[in-house]
């Protein structure tokens, strides 16, 4: 009888080692492949990143996108139709000559003021033309009870240029005069300027100034829109609330470039406490102001846009410009 051997074992069995070598590949390269793994999803996050910041930085602006919004709240409560006629008419034909926009809200519109004056429909009037012309470089704020007397001017060239910007900024100016602590930067460079004001002798004048529209703008806005500010009751409303946070937000403050009232805020009015004979109107100034004629019951403010409006058209037929104003 025959049994069966059991098979013989290689004289050359696999070393040990080899197979703990192997197990060790394994290991290594599954690891690789992990890092590698992290670094090509971390190179995918930073290339859509970077695209999702260039492509919002180099947006294409549609063709025929007015580079300025003139924007004049309507009161509508307050104006008769013909006075409100007239402002449109003095906006519309300035924007006309210049290639600009026009936008005219009426203070009803923002019921979100609720109790607070009725001059704080001016924030959410901005906002909403942020909204309406997301496109457009700057918004042009007007009040209602102002005149545009010069319409040659370009608002680029006259203010708006960076070296222009530079030659106009009034450096290390107390914000609120005649002697706050707080004052505009001395180094601030003409294309860094997102918000343009003038001062008069009580303090910043929101009546008439430049925002330029971007992502700093709808903070800008919605920091002076806060309720907790409306709720202060400040006594000159909005225009008191404007000087809180410029002075005490460096967010802002580094932002705004104050420029001589003339250039941008004259007044037809000669009033000692806001600048005196030094803020009165002269024939060629861009802007006029009716300031305070809309508080002073002695006062009419349609009167005296109408007498401005005559001086506008006298002027328009001594230079051949045409329009009524």
């Amino acid at each position: 009888m025959h049994f069966a051997y059991p098979p013989r074992k290689s004289s050359h069995p696999p070393a040990y080692p080899a197979r703990g070598l192997s197990r060790s590949l394994s290991y290594n390269q599954r690891r690789q492949l992990k890092i590698g793994a992290i670094i090509l999803c971390s190179l995918v996050f930073l290339i859509l990143v970077l695209s999702r910041l260039f492509s919002s930085g180099m947006e294409r602006i549609p063709p025929g996108t007015p580079e300025v919004v003139i924007v004049t709240v309507i009161d509508e409560e307050n104006m008769s139709k013909d006075y409100i006629a007239k402002v449109q008419d003095n906006r519309k034909e300035y924007a006309a000559r210049h290639g600009y926009a026009t936008f005219f809200p009426t203070v009803s519109s923002y019921p979100s003021i609720n109790d607070s004056p009725r001059t704080w429909s001016l924030v959410p009037a901005l906002r909403h033309a942020l909204t309406l012309h997301p496109h457009s470089t700057y918004l042009f704020a007007l009040s209602p009870h102002a005149l545009i007397m010069n319409p040659t001017l370009n608002l680029r060239t006259h203010i708006l240029a960076p070296k222009r910007l530079e030659k106009l900024m009034l450096r290390d100016k107390p914000v609120v005069p005649p002697d706050s602590v707080i004052k505009t930067f001395g180094n601030l460079k003409g294309d860094r300027i997102d918000l343009v004001l003038t001062q008069d002798g009580e303090g910043l004048c929101p009546g008439s100034f430049v925002l330029k529209n971007g992502e700093w703008a709808q903070f800008f806005l919605d920091t002076w829109f806060d309720p907790l500010y409306r709720s202060y009751n400040f006594q000159k409303a909005e225009a008191h609330a404007l000087e809180h946070i410029v002075q005490w937000h460096p967010t802002i403050l580094t932002k705004l470039a104050l420029i001589p009232q003339r250039t941008l805020n004259t007044y037809n009015t000669d009033i000692a406490s806001r600048g005196g004979a030094d803020a009165l109107y002269q024939d060629g100034d861009f802007v006029v102001r009716l300031v305070g004629c809309d508080t002073d019951a002695a006062r009419s403010c349609e009167a005296e846009f109408e007498a401005m409006r005559v001086k506008l058209g006298a002027r328009k037929m001594r230079e051949g410009l045409k329009g009524g104003g």
